[in-house]
């Protein structure tokens, strides 16, 4: 599998990504260790983390966290939202929903860490 970056180092406007951490009980070291990771994978695709929304306590669908990151994404720099795994929308359901309506609102959702049944073997066949 090769990895190609998006913009090959060319300075593009636009690609702006909203962080999204479901920390409902969690240390602060985890908190940073998690940003931490959403900095590198931006960092790693030529994206521009322009803002972090953590939602600490399980909510509802329309968690106060999740209505800001949707207000952001009508931002016409809105390119997207990245997020360490898909947990991070929430339970199942909520995460499946969450998805969803980011992806209605015109955003691309961007994972870390892919469900392992994406991973590929050594021979390139996916497991």
């Amino acid at each position: 599998m090769r990895v190609v970056t998006l913009t090959e180092c060319h300075p593009v406007s636009g690609l702006d990504v909203y962080g999204f951490l479901r920390l409902t009980r969690t240390t602060l070291s985890r908190r940073r260790a998690l940003s931490a990771v959403l900095d590198e994978y931006c960092r790693a695709h030529e994206l521009k983390m322009a803002a972090l929304f953590v939602e600490h306590a399980p909510g509802d669908l329309y968690s106060p966290a999740f209505v800001r990151l949707l207000d952001t994404l009508a931002s016409p720099d809105a390119y997207g939202v990245v997020i360490p795994s898909l947990g991070h929308l929430g339970p199942s359901r909520t995460a499946a929903e969450r998805a969803r309506i980011i992806r209605d609102a015109g955003a691309r959702l961007m994972q870390v860490r892919l469900p392992v049944s994406t991973f590929q073997d050594a021979s390139g066949c996916r497991s």
